[in-house]
């Protein structure tokens, strides 16, 4: 393989940028740059220089032996002053190397993983740690990328393996004496492993809501205080108001962080009649995005009106309560946010229930499959019918899916994906 270069902090201006280099000349491409090696695993301060021996910058250098680093390849690292000057500098001079190329979108990451350093598992929960917006989903990715997702999964295919091997043991020997209890003994590991996936799969809505995050719209008639309320939620003038109604022409979407969850928050157009070719798409798309949302939240212009929630965890709520004196929110004052708040964390994600060491659809539909199997094979243990052959396939197939969760199977696809979506120098 040969040796790759990329920055591998994130790109503009900064106080430090870190450029990676791994492969079998990546000590070579150092020397190159420095002069003489630092002693591996110990950073040590060096003037780099260009090929002509012009001073490029100093620079932190960090080398790892082969087998020691990330990659387990040979790695230099390069702390450098965070100039875009100063790197193409660098990269420059590492390119002139004739054993170099420029790596590809997580390719130092493909790397770790072919060299046994990572799971599918933890390459997906880095990609999804390096993408945490919240400290929800940073503790989410965790779960993946520290590999307590990979043990558990591991732990249930052994206890697949197990079973199946009793009861092929039962199929092989049929007219041997064999121990007593022994099917019995199948259907306490397929019980035991059924609810163990049970438990995940009951949370999968949390641990997904907490990854994809949630779009939350703002609903109601113009000049009701739709716009108003975005900023107040988001504490900043993201929209603008003013007392004519209309002002809201197109949907404005901003990102907010409510308790871990991240959650677009839409502000729609007004709902009126209008002559108003302009103004009348922007209604037509504020309400199929409305539609679209998880979650909505309909502002009452007055106390009488009817409003007709989409789904149960829609809000309604009396705008400009303070002009009413009555329970409602204002964005002007501020009353109600604070609850509107706390009754969306509540609607969004059940606190109550923990998220699920999973998060990806990928993992579910793995999951959903040896549930299933297991099911079946749980209620032919339970019966007086002698399908031995029938309980070994199934026990077999949710081995199988559990197999292809955990990358023993069918991975390059999954690969692909994911590391296609991974920054270059990752």
């Amino acid at each position: 393989m040969r040796t790759i270069v990329a920055l591998a902090s994130a790109r503009g201006r900064a106080g430090v940028s870190i450029i990676r280099v791994s492969g079998p000349s990546a000590w070579a491409v150092c020397q190159q740059l420095c002069g003489a090696l630092p002693t591996p695993r110990q950073a040590s301060l060096r003037t780099l220089r260009d090929e002509e021996g012009d001073i490029i910058d100093q620079a932190l250098v960090l080398l790892f032996e082969e087998g020691k680093s990330y990659t387990s390849e040979k790695l230099a690292e390069f702390h450098v002053h965070g100039s875009p000057a100063v790197i193409q500098a660098v990269l420059a001079a590492c390119l002139s190397h004739d054993d170099i190329r420029a790596a590809l979108p997580g390719e130092f990451t493909r790397r770790a993983y072919e060299a046994g350093n990572l799971s599918i598992l933890q390459v997906e929960g880095l990609a999804d740690l390096i993408d945490a917006d919240t400290q929800k989903q940073r503790k989410l990715a965790l779960q993946l990328f520290g590999g307590g997702a990979q043990a558990e999964a591991a732990e249930w295919r052994e206890e697949m393996l197990k079973a199946l091997s009793l009861i092929e043991a039962g199929i092989d020997f049929s007219d041997e004496e064999l121990p007593d209890g022994l099917k019995e003994t199948v259907a306490g590991i397929v019980r035991q492993t059924i609810r163990r996936l049970d438990k995940q799969l009951s949370s999968r809505r949390v641990s997904e809501r907490i990854r994809d995050g949630a779009t939350v719209a703002i609903v109601g008639k113009v000049n009701v205080g739709k716009s108003t309320l975005l900023n107040a939620l988001t504490g900043r003038e993201v929209a603008l108001t003013s007392e004519y109604a209309g002002t809201t022409r197109d949907v404005i979407e901003v990102r907010l962080d409510i308790d871990g969850v991240p959650v677009s928050l839409i502000d729609t157009a007004g709902v009126r009649e209008t002559a108003d070719p302009v103004e009348s798409l922007g209604i037509e798309r504020g309400k199929l995005r409305a539609e679209e949302a998880d979650l909505r939240i309909y502002l009452k212009e007055t106390p009488e009106e009817a409003v007709m929630p989409q789904s149960e965890n829609d809000i309604v709520l009396l705008a400009k309560c303070d002009l009413w004196g009555l329970p409602g929110v204002s964005g002007r004052t501020g009353e109600g946010v604070d609850a509107l708040i706390a009754r969306l964390s509540e609607r969004l994600i059940d606190t109550a229930l923990p998220s699920s060491m999973f998060s990806r659809e990928r993992h579910f539909d793995s999951l959903l499959s040896a549930r299933k199997a297991l099911g079946d094979a749980a209620r032919m243990l339970e019966s007086d019918e002698r399908a031995d052959e029938m309980i070994s396939f199934l026990i077999r197939e949710a081995a199988t899916s559990l197999d292809s969760l955990i990358g023993h199977i069918d991975v390059e696809e999954v690969l692909g994906g994911i590391f296609a979506k991974f920054c270059i120098g990752k």
